[in-house]
């Protein structure tokens, strides 16, 4: 299993609203991200500074599953418009650099 960070940044005066559209994901999509092995999708917010952090069977293979599933679809048409920067699920990322550990 991956665990995998993530940070993304929502548009100026967008926190209320994501966190509203965040308080209950569609069982559809939901249903999607387990299917593409995703275990646990958590997200932290400071400002407008999000950060995730995801476990995950395969990051890459999650990204390809996703990218033209019916229920995700329209869930990353909805965070464009809250978000700074779109995804659109054309990198190979694999997140944040993790630097240190507690082991």
């Amino acid at each position: 299993m991956q665990r995998i960070a993530l940070h993304t940044r929502l548009a100026p005066g967008k926190e209320e609203e994501y966190e509203k559209v965040h308080a209950v994901i569609p069982a559809d999509l939901d249903q999607a991200l387990r299917e593409a092995g995703v275990h646990t999708w958590r997200i932290w917010r400071d400002g407008r500074d999000l950060f995730h952090v995801v476990e995950v069977d395969d990051y890459q293979h999650m990204r390809a599953y996703l990218r033209d599933h019916p229920a995700n679809v329209p869930w990353q048409a909805r965070m464009s418009g809250l978000l700074d920067v779109e995804d659109d699920y054309s990198g190979s990322d694999m997140g944040i650099h993790q630097v240190w550990e507690l082991p």
